[in-house]
């Protein structure tokens, strides 16, 4: 009988055992987070510029090895091998931004007051926990740890457990680059061994990109611990397509949105919303789109749609596309596992789609999208807001002042107008409702570990 508590990396494109971990044990854990306090001693009293420097230097490592370190994602989640490269150029850009930009978000900020001085400065808080996805298991932890790091934090990952190598090449990536030991540390360990390190007083902040169920956990552990926490958590994303867009444009973009990353991305489109004008041509023009594209090996450059990641994600999936059909939704193409090996899933269209579906009420991660005709612009959006999440959302339309009036009126912490949502180091990134809250990226992001501590200097003027 199999070992259940080591951890293992799973080939999801052939379902092969790369790789076998023993478990962080609880000496290594305590060993863990006494060093991230050691070194956040020295850490937090460095200078920016010497911060800077190993980031950049964490950059070019980075893009020297983005042909090493993108198969690896492949390997153990199946992202196609070109995503999982510009993947880690990304990366490589979160670091570079950081270290040219952070000194100037966290500057003293003057304030007037009755004070002879007064200001704001910003104070690391200290040891950050990072409960991570396998989605994108290079970036969701660099947009976390170039940000909190160059703020002067250390940080701790606690990485999904179907990609500990790139788990544990992260931590190399900043070992090698000279960061000081026990600023960034990686712990094999289950969910449950995270939950309690959030109880442990030498954690000053927890950040978590996942489900909501687990984003929920952590919430609540942080709550009881009385300590600072990000979430960023899953996403049902509205696609509009308004009756005056570039419907080329809004069709091509379209089949990226949903089917980049084989489906399995927080802020891909998930449920596209169509003006009825313009709903029976999209319709067509998204299904063939569909069903022309490539599926197969990931390590293959002309594969478009790889592997899910797990077996179990794909069962979900499955049965979220049958309990929709059950309820009357309509399978336009795909809708069925891949025979052979490998947890493949055809690439899905389901049109006929109402808000109750699971198809649509739910966060469907996996090469399946959701199509939903509306009378109107006013509908799109009343539909788009009928949902618990509110992460990203794409607008279509060639009406600009149209387009900014209904941003504002969408429940969604980004709205991306005749493009494809995407995170950006320059811009900040979250979600409201039951998709968390906090910010992740640019001058907000970096801020959200810090103390905003106000300095008061008298005596006080008249």
């Amino acid at each position: 009988m199999a070992d259940q508590t080591l951890i293992r990396s799973i080939n999801p494109a052939t379902e092969a055992v790369l790789a076998t971990f023993e478990p962080t044990p609880p000496a290594g854990v305590e060993r863990a987070l006494d060093q991230a306090v050691t070194a956040g001693r020295g850490w937090r009293r460095s200078t920016f510029t010497d911060r800077a420097t190993l980031m950049r230097q964490a950059a070019a490592y980075l893009r020297r090895e983005r042909a090493h370190l993108g198969a690896l994602a492949t390997a153990e989640m199946g992202k196609p091998v070109a995503e999982a490269e510009a993947e880690v150029d990304k990366c490589a850009w979160a670091c570079e931004y950081y270290a040219d930009n952070a000194e100037g978000f966290l500057a003293d900020q003057p304030r007037s007051s009755s004070a002879r001085e007064s200001y704001v400065q910003f104070i690391p808080l200290g040891t950050v926990l990072a409960v991570m996805p396998w989605n994108f298991p290079f970036w969701q932890v660099f947009r976390f740890a170039a940000p909190a790091l160059m703020a002067g934090n250390t940080g701790i990952l606690k990485h999904a457990s179907n990609v500990p190598q790139c788990a544990l090449a992260i931590a190399e990536v900043f070992s090698r680059c000279g960061f000081p030991p026990g600023v960034f540390q990686t712990l094999l360990i289950a969910g449950a061994a995270a939950s309690r390190l959030i109880e442990d007083p030498r954690i000053a902040a927890v950040t978590i990109t996942g489900s909501e169920q687990a984003g929920s956990q952590v919430a609540a552990g942080a709550g009881r611990a009385i300590k600072k926490s990000v979430l960023e958590l899953g996403g049902s994303d509205p696609f509009i397509v308004l009756a005056d867009a570039d419907l080329p444009a809004a069709v091509a973009t379209g089949l990226r949105a949903r089917f980049q990353n084989t489906g399995q991305s927080c802020i891909a489109a998930k449920r596209f919303i169509v003006e009825a004008p313009v709903f029976r041509e999209f319709q067509e023009r998204f299904v063939e789109g569909t069903r022309a594209l490539r599926v197969g090996d990931p390590m293959d450059r002309t594969t478009q749609v790889g592997p899910l990641a797990r077996d179990d994600l794909r069962d979900t999936l499955d049965r979220q596309v049958r309990r929709s059909v059950e309820q009357g939704a309509e399978v336009l193409a795909g809708g069925h596992r891949r025979a052979g090996r490998g947890y493949f899933y055809q690439p899905t269209v389901v049109a006929n789609v109402r808000a109750e579906m699971p198809v649509a009420g739910e966060e469907v991660f996996g090469p399946v999208a959701a199509l939903i005709q509306a009378r109107d612009a006013d509908e799109a959006v009343a539909l788009a807001n009928q949902s618990d999440y509110g992460l990203g959302a794409a607008l279509w339309t060639s009406d600009l002042p149209r387009a900014r009036r209904l941003a504002r009126e969408l429940e969604s912490g980004q709205v991306f107008v005749n493009g494809l949502v995407a995170s950006d180091p320059r811009l900040p990134f979250g979600g409201v409702k039951r998709s968390g809250y906090g910010r992740e990226l640019s001058d907000y992001g970096i801020r959200e570990f810090v103390n905003i501590q106000t300095v008061w200097i008298g005596p006080a003027q008249a």
